[in-house]
C-alpha cells in the first residue's frame, strides 16, 4: 500500500458553467482544492470528465490533472458517461460526482454528493421535468453509491430517513463561501448609482428568486417594519433614535422557476419604491453588497445549508435566518433566528438590527467573522478526498 497510486474520475459538469450558484460553486471550489493537491502529492491522478470544453477559470492541466471531453453531449449522464466508464473500468478506481446524478449503469464504483431533498419537499416549485429527473435519478444514485456526501447534518438525517440508509453511509462536508476579496470601487459606485442604492441603509436578500425562498413573507415583513418605523417617527417618542433615511429592501439574484408571484408582489407593494430588484449579481460585487447592508436575510422554508448567511457573516454583517432546516446549523450563535411563517417576527428582527447601538453592532460583527472562519473550502475538500480514499482502500481490503 505504500506505493499505491490512485486514479480518480471527477464529473466536472456541475462546475463547468459561467454564472455559478449553489451546487455549481460547491463543485467548482472542490475542483480547485483537488487540483491544488496535485502540487503537493503525486499518488493521485485526476481525470475531469466534461461534456463541453472547460471554462476559462478552470485549473490548468498538469501530469496529474487531465480534462477529458466525453461525447456525445446529448443524454450525457446516462449514455456518453456510462460508455466512457465501461471503456475505462480498469483505469479508474472511483468516480466522484458532486451533483445529484450518477449514471444508472456505471462500470466504475462511485461516490455522489447530494445537497438536499428540496425536490421531494417542494416538487411543485420545480419544473415537471426537473422534479421527475431529480426524484428518480437521485434515488438510484444514492442507493448504488459507495458513499454519499452531503452538506449538513440536517441533510444527512433527511437522506438517511428518506432512502432507508444507515447514517454511516453518509458523510458531511460543510461548504464554505467564495467571494472576491478585492473589488472595484468604480464598479461598485456604478452599481449603486444604477440601482439607486443607499449604502448602509438596506436589508439584503441575495439568491435566486423562487417560491421556497419565502420572499413574499420577506416583503410583507419589510412592509410591517417600514410601517412601524413610520409610526415611531409620527409619535415622536423615539424620533431622535430613529434614522431619518428610510430603509430599502434589496433583492439581488436571478429570476428562477415560478418567480412571477414574487415579482407581482413587489409590483403591488405600497412601498415598491423602497424595494430594489438588481437581477443576477456576479461574484465581484458580492462583498460590497454584503458590507454595506444592515443585515442579510434568508428566511426560506428549506435549505440544505445556506451559503449566503456565511458570506454575510464573513464581512461582519448580521444574518437573519429561518429557525428551520439547516440554517441554525449554518449560522450557529452568530445569526438571528426567526420563524419563517411569522412576518411580524421577521420585521422585529429587522428593527432590532436597524436600531441597534454601535457597541452591539461591533459585537455582532466580531462574532460573525469568527464563526465564518470555521468554514473553509480546504476543510470541505479534505473531507471529500479523505472519503474517496477511504472508499477505495476499504474495497481493496475487503477484496471487492
Amino acid at each position: 500500500m505504500e506505493n499505491r497510486r490512485y486514479s480518480f474520475a471527477f464529473d466536472g459538469n456541475e462546475a463547468n458553467v459561467k454564472n455559478r450558484v449553489g451546487s455549481n460553486v460547491y463543485a467548482f471550489e472542490i475542483l480547485k482544492y483537488l487540483h491544488e493537491t496535485t502540487l503537493v502529492r503525486s499518488d493521485i491522478h485526476w481525470t475531469i470528465l466534461l461534456a463541453q470544453s472547460p471554462e476559462e477559470d478552470f485549473p490548468p492541466e498538469n501530469n496529474l490533472w487531465h480534462y477529458e471531453i466525453v461525447k456525445p453531449t446529448k443524454f450525457w449522464t446516462q449514455w456518453a458517461l456510462p460508455i466512457h466508464l465501461f471503456k475505462n473500468k480498469n483505469v479508474y478506481d472511483l468516480l466522484y460526482t458532486p451533483g445529484h446524478y450518477a449514471p444508472r449503469f456505471s462500470a466504475v464504483p462511485y461516490v455522489s454528493s447530494v445537497m438536499d431533498l428540496a425536490f421531494l419537499k417542494f416538487p411543485d416549485q420545480f419544473t415537471n421535468r426537473d422534479a421527475f429527473q431529480l426524484k428518480h435519478w437521485t434515488e438510484y444514485s444514492v442507493l448504488k453509491a459507495k458513499k454519499i456526501i452531503t452538506i449538513s447534518e440536517f441533510s444527512k438525517k433527511e437522506i438517511a430517513q428518506t432512502y432507508g440508509l444507515p447514517l454511516e453511509k453518509i458523510e458531511v462536508a460543510y461548504p464554505s463561501y467564495a467571494m472576491i476579496e478585492k473589488y472595484s470601487n468604480l464598479r461598485w459606485k456604478s452599481f449603486v448609482k444604477k440601482h439607486k442604492l443607499q449604502p448602509n441603509q438596506y436589508f439584503l436578500y441575495l439568491g435566486t428568486i423562487q417560491p421556497r425562498k419565502n420572499l413574499e413573507a420577506l416583503i410583507e415583513a419589510f412592509e410591517i417594519f417600514y410601517r412601524n418605523l413610520a409610526a415611531d417617527q409620527v409619535h415622536g417618542a423615539q424620533a431622535k433614535k430613529i434614522r431619518e433615511i428610510w430603509p430599502q429592501l434589496v433583492i439581488a439574484g436571478k429570476t428562477g422557476w415560478l418567480a412571477d408571484k414574487v415579482l407581482n408582489r413587489v409590483k403591488n407593494s405600497p412601498i415598491k419604491d423602497q424595494i430594489v430588484l438588481t437581477g443576477f449579481v456576479d461574484n465581484s460585487l458580492k462583498k460590497p453588497l454584503y458590507e454595506y447592508a444592515q443585515a442579510s436575510l434568508l428566511i426560506g422554508f428549506y435549505e440544505g445549508f445556506g451559503i449566503p448567511p456565511l458570506e454575510s457573516l464573513s464581512v461582519g454583517t448580521p444574518a437573519i435566518v429561518s429557525d428551520s432546516s439547516s440554517l441554525p446549523e449554518a449560522v450557529g450563535r452568530a445569526g438571528l433566528l426567526v420563524n419563517p411563517n411569522d412576518p411580524q417576527a421577521i420585521a422585529g428582527a429587522m428593527k432590532k438590527v436597524w436600531t441597534a447601538p454601535k457597541i452591539r453592532r461591533q459585537t455582532w460583527s466580531r462574532t460573525a467573522k469568527k464563526h465564518s472562519k470555521e468554514f473553509t473550502w480546504k476543510k470541505t475538500g479534505e473531507k471529500i478526498l479523505t472519503t474517496l480514499l477511504a472508499v477505495v482502500n476499504k474495497r481493496e481490503n475487503n477484496g471487492s
